[in-house]
């Protein structure tokens, strides 16, 4: 027995022994009361003792019979409530959290009183927390790349990347991946930004050395006979430069002019591309060999798992580093978040609407899987073992009772007393 539940019985078994001593208390007031001379002042003592008996048995039998079985005729089947009740408890209490504790909108006014975007973003700019942000994510990788590391987790790994992939169309999600690239000329950005990065490649002089080398190979290898009647050098150098100057001409001319027909043929050729992922039979043979390539060719497998085997080992030897960087970049975004939150009120706010609609959406799914969690749970339990465990938890605030009802008995006996014989006690206190 836990430290915390030792204290609780023992508690427990003091507060029955004082409720009990004071019931044994005056029941034998009133025994002795009983047994004596008839007088005032016994007469009296003996209504205190009888009224604080009465209440001491009745709270008596109240607590008693929430946890116990209480073999009186006619009564005892409405006794044990507790552990007859139990399934019943579980399910009111279940429902009670569900609709108090996990509701909609209780949930959704309890965000609506605090910024909890606010909150979180004084707790990544607080000194220190971002620390504790990057050692936390550390801690939960390493436990992670621990946990994968078994052999047989690893070939549940493979496996469930086998049957991932068995049910992927490679050749229809390929199609859907492009099309979706290319929805509203979004592609024709990408290429823009493609001719500006090649137009400023063709201007570096390692760029145009490497067009010369390669104009003088090919006049040695198509055209020999020139090359040794030619000033390759200098053929090679203007060569060089015309040519790059002419690719820079019409690459800047493509990315300029959003109708250039370069990027009409470009378009069609992806579209023609997307159309044959779609459609075209070969294609989808050609995908479906490709599939069933990556799903049973042991060479490739090896090799994959080989590229985990040695990612988790880097990624393992970096987290068991001090300076960490998978953690350091951890600290770094966990900061900017942060800096970004606490500065942008607008983005505050749209968040705090955002995760109130995700709350509301979500809510009544997580309530459910709690109350069912709840009502299982006590259903499953011992009906004895509930019985006691809530005893342990309430019992001696029902032993208070028990005392307080002996008390407040035997006042309302005094107080009946006092009334009934009102002119006897005044005649005996004026005498």
């Amino acid at each position: 027995m836990s430290e915390p539940i030792l204290a609780q019985a023992l508690a427990l078994r003091r507060a029955k022994r004082q409720a009990l001593a004071l019931l044994l208390l005056a029941t034998a007031v009133f025994i002795a009361t009983s047994l004596g001379p008839r007088g005032l002042w016994l007469d009296g003592l003996k209504a205190v003792a009888e009224a604080a008996m009465v209440g001491a048995l009745a709270d008596w039998f109240a607590v008693r019979a929430l946890f116990h079985r209480v073999p009186i005729p006619f009564i005892a089947r409405h006794t044990a409530i507790i552990p007859r009740n139990k399934d019943r408890i579980g399910e009111n209490l279940a429902r009670f959290v569900r609709e108090k504790f996990l509701g909609a909108d209780s949930l959704v006014a309890l965000l609506g009183r605090h910024d909890v975007v606010a909150h979180l973003a004084q707790w990544l700019t607080a000194p220190g927390n971002s620390r504790v942000l990057g050692q936390q994510v550390a801690r939960m990788l390493t436990a992670a790349l621990d946990t994968v590391q078994d052999r047989q987790v690893e070939h549940f790994i493979q496996k469930a990347a086998r049957t991932l992939i068995g049910h992927i169309d490679l050749s229809q999600a390929m199609a859907r991946v492009l099309d979706a690239l290319t929805h509203q000329g979004r592609h024709q950005a990408l290429l823009g930004q493609a001719l500006e990065r090649l137009i400023a490649l063709l201007q570096q002089d390692d760029a145009r050395a490497l067009i010369a080398r390669t104009l003088v190979q090919w006049l040695k290898k198509e055209h020999p006979l020139k090359e040794k009647m030619l000033p390759t050098d200098w053929l090679s150098d203007k060569g060089a430069a015309m040519l790059a100057h002419a690719l820079e001409g019409l690459l800047a001319e493509v990315a300029a002019n959003p109708e250039h027909q370069l990027r009409a043929k470009f378009d069609d050729a992806v579209q023609l591309f997307i159309t044959r992922l779609q459609h075209d039979p070969d294609w989808a043979r050609k995908a479906e060999e490709i599939r069933h390539y990556l799903q049973t060719n042991p060479t490739l497998g090896n090799y994959v798992q080989q590229l985990w085997q040695d990612l988790r080992a880097a990624l393992q030897r970096d987290l068991a580093d001090e300076h960490s960087a998978v953690a350091r970049n951890v600290r770094a975004m966990g900061q900017w978040l942060g800096q970004s939150l606490a500065q942008d009120a607008a983005l505050r706010q749209a968040l705090n609407e955002r995760l109130q609609v995700w709350v509301q959406a979500l809510a009544p799914d997580v309530a459910q899987f709690v109350a069912q969690h709840i009502e299982d749970t006590v259903r499953r339990w011992d009906a004895q073992e509930m019985s006691q465990l809530i005893e342990l938890n309430i019992g001696k605030d029902l032993q208070t009772i028990r005392i307080n009802g002996t008390v407040v008995g035997g006042l309302i006996g005094l107080v009946l007393f006092t009334l009934s014989h009102a002119g006897d006690i005044w005649r005996a206190v004026l005498r």
